[in-house]
């Protein structure tokens, strides 16, 4: 094996099974990112952040150190828990180091619902080695198996957070931060936390949760950015007059915005292994059907194939497997299941229907091409609406293609969107107490507090908020807990039965679904909102098929092949949210005048015409814009500070709606619009714009948890917006409002 001194001097410091490893890998080399992560781990007790890219291997770089010391303690005990947000990244991490695990006489378990259950009841009755969990089920050992999981636990020496950027955010982060921190209540010693991620936007935000007593202690490792780089294209598409814009199936020859980029993904695509991002669950399935009909007019075999949520892990599993073979030519149509970090093999390019909406999710989509030493290729296909005489200025302003244009910029400035305070902490709150007692038994309120919140805990509940919090889940008709004439916190009859459901260990929620079955295979579910009957055609994983007979108590529908179909309806209408800096370099992309060569002659000209409609409405100078009787306010902010904004525009007595680079003030004329903000004495209280919220109960258990308590806690998350809304304002007021040139 050749490597340099650099190399040599961490190199020699590996187990000596992990050096004859490496070298059966025919490695020239440790990376850089290696090198720097094994002197960090073995020559210190630090936290560790490795950040690199997709394929960059990071998880060499925590686990070639951490595996030379786990050989290195005396006796029996798990000694390294990997957890991961995907049972599919479990089982890929699994085959990557169960040999090297087997060289070192430390056993490999993988522990979540669909992993063999020999192996995780030989690691309960003699814990030693490895094991790769899920957050969910730490969860189902703290909460069923309390005895076992001490004895599991107590012994662990480092904790391997993959995918970090994933837990920084949502519900799911919030209820790994507290399951890590009673697993530190069991443990022997603290273990050593040692993050992975390819996208961080906030380091320090990462390390307060990694380490929230000392987050300066932790060591943040990033890998040198010296790839080969990127080859971009951002294709056009206009939507003809007639269509709603509303994806479904088509027949082959229809000539809306998708068929014609299903003609382009075809020509270009075929004979390699790509990824295809389509966004919704909706535009995969209306998009691998056209691919499918594609395939059949031309009569070759078939080489594009959806992923999503929906579908049965088998046929999911089949997919990337066959991905990863590379023996046939394969792409992918996925939502953002292929979005983390599993291996699926040399992938020649990656695409996306849509202008991407975050950076954190493009640069994730980018690392899953451009391996093996070739550029990454992405191709962003837009679909922007026919341009009618009486078009709505937002729509004149090409905001898709201008998005598209501002994420490559900020792709190249090296810039991630930073985590942000997540609006479940209430329910993780609630979640959490509901399992210490169960798996107590019972506990008293100042010591759960001090339990799941104490000062070294990510999760910041105050002793007053959590009194609430109680209080509310212990309510006549709530009855998720009871307190005992001993002061101890004990399940109610509702909380018995809350947490004895399978799926309470996960924070986050399910819709319930039907279960779609075709000659005794299960292909997937789709949600009960879709009303299906017998004789319903509908269109799934690629095919189009009719519902032959349903069984409603098991919620079973049996389906036959067809040729028509229509599409259910899967996602929930949502939009990913924006954040401030992407808002505010799209306003920059529509005042500058270049012309990337990334773009495509229908790309250009929607920039062109957005460019020109800026200029047309004065919004180099102004924000505000008549359209009908409705007016525009353009903040260029993103989408905090705009539901903000309209929230104070309702407390005024307006209706207001918000979209992606401001607020839409219904039924008022910009001047109005313009008098009654200047009426405004700078922003009420943060408090008095809280009355005028609605839809707090988003997380799986808010209802359960009393509305004012929701209401406060939205308060706290949004007053550091205040001042962004109440410059706008002043802004506006200083400024001579914009009638705009359109009337719509």
């Amino acid at each position: 094996m050749s490597t340099s001194a650099s190399d040599l001097s961490s190199f020699d410091r590996l187990h000596p099974e992990i050096r004859r490893w490496v070298r059966e890998q025919e490695w020239t080399g440790l990376r850089e990112i290696q090198d720097v992560a094994i002197r960090t781990i073995l020559g210190t007790g630090a936290d560790v952040i490795i950040m690199a890219g997709t394929a960059s291997g990071k998880t060499e770089a925590a686990f070639l150190p951490l595996l030379t010391k786990a050989a290195a303690l005396d006796g029996p005990g798990l000694r390294i828990l990997y957890v991961s947000p995907l049972k599919a990244l479990i089982n890929d991490q699994f085959r990557r180091l169960e040999t090297l695990c087997e060289r070192m006489e430390l056993p490999l378990t993988r522990w979540h619902g669909d992993a063999p259950q020999g192996p995780k009841k030989r690691l309960l009755r003699s814990p030693a080695g490895v094991a790769l969990i899920t957050p969910e089920s730490i969860e189902a050992l703290l909460l069923r198996r309390p005895a076992d999981a001490a004895r599991l636990f107590q012994g662990v020496r480092a904790i391997v957070v993959d995918e970090l950027h994933a837990f920084l955010q949502g519900p799911r982060g919030l209820h790994l931060a507290s399951l890590l921190r009673r697993l530190d209540q069991i443990a022997d010693v603290r273990a050593r936390r040692v993050g992975l991620s390819a996208t961080l936007g906030d380091a320090d935000m990462a390390s307060a949760w990694l380490h929230k007593p000392n987050p300066q202690s932790v060591e943040v490792l990033r890998a040198a950015n010296t790839g080969p780089g990127i080859k971009l294209q951002i294709r056009g598409y206009e939507e003809p007059p007639e269509s709603d814009g509303v994806d479904d199936l088509a027949e082959d020859g229809a000539q809306d915005a998708l068929s014609r980029i299903s003609d382009h993904l075809f020509s270009t695509l075929r004979g390699t292994n790509n990824l295809v991002f389509g966004g919704s669950r909706r535009t995969v399935e209306a998009l691998a059907d056209r691919l499918r009909q594609r395939s059949e007019r031309d009569g070759v075999p078939e080489e594009f194939f959806p992923h999503h949520g929906s579908l049965s892990k088998e046929l999911r599993e089949t997919l990337e497997t066959r991905l990863k073979d590379g023996k046939l030519p394969t792409t992918a149509v996925a939502t953002t299941t292929l979005e983390l970090g599993i291996d699926l093999g040399s992938v020649k390019s990656v695409a996306q229907v849509g202008a991407p909406r975050s950076l954190a999710g493009l640069r994730q989509r980018l690392g899953r091409s451009g391996r093996r030493g070739e550029p990454a290729i992405l191709r962003v296909y837009l679909r922007e609406k026919h341009l009618a005489a009486d078009a709505d200025p937002l729509d004149r302003l090409r905001l898709e293609t201008v998005r598209a244009v501002a994420c490559v910029r900020l792709l190249q400035r090296n810039w991630v969107e930073p985590a942000v305070e997540d609006a479940s902490l209430a329910t993780v709150a609630l979640h959490q107490t509901l399992s210490l007692i169960a798996s107590a038994g019972g506990v008293r309120p100042a010591a759960a507090h001090r339990l799941l919140f104490g000062r070294d805990s990510y999760l910041e509940v105050q002793p007053a908020d959590y009194a609430d919090l109680l209080r509310g889940a212990g309510r006549k008709g709530i009855d998720l807990l009871e307190q005992s004439p001993q002061g101890l916190l004990m399940l109610g009859s509702a909380g018995e039965q809350l947490v004895q459901g399978r799926d309470f260990y996960a924070v986050f929620s399910t819709d319930d679904e039907w279960r779609l079955v075709s000659g005794g295979r299960t292909l997937g579910t789709v949600p009960l909102t879709n009303v299906l009957g017998v004789g319903s055609l509908v269109g799934f994983a690629g095919r189009r098929w009719r519902v032959e007979a349903v069984d409603d108590r098991a919620k079973v529908l049996e389906v036959v092949p067809h040729r028509s179909g229509r599409l259910p309806r899967f996602d929930r209408p949502s939009n990913e949210p924006l954040h401030d800096v992407l808002s505010m370099t799209m306003r920059e992309v529509l005042a500058d005048r270049d012309e990337p060569t990334y773009l495509d002659a229908a790309a250009k000209k929607f920039l062109a015409q957005g460019r020109a409609s800026f200029d047309e409405l004065g919004l180099s100078s102004g924000s505000l814009v008549r359209s009908g009787n409705d007016t525009h306010l353009l903040t260029w902010r993103g989408t905090v500070v705009n539901g903000l904004l309209a929230i104070l525009l309702m407390s005024a007595g307006l209706e207001a709606e918000v979209h992606d680079v401001g607020v839409t003030a219904v039924g008022t004329s910009p001047a109005d619009l313009q008098a009654l903000l200047s009426t405004l004495d700078g922003c009420p209280p943060i408090d008095d714009l809280a009355d005028f919220v609605v839809g707090l109960r988003t997380a799986k258990l808010d209802e359960f948890i009393d509305e004012d308590l929701l209401r406060r806690m939205w308060s706290r998350r949004s007053e550091r917006h205040l001042e962004t809304v109440a410059g706008i304002i002043a802004e506006l007021c200083e400024n001579r409002a914009l009638d705009g040139n359109v009337s719509v």
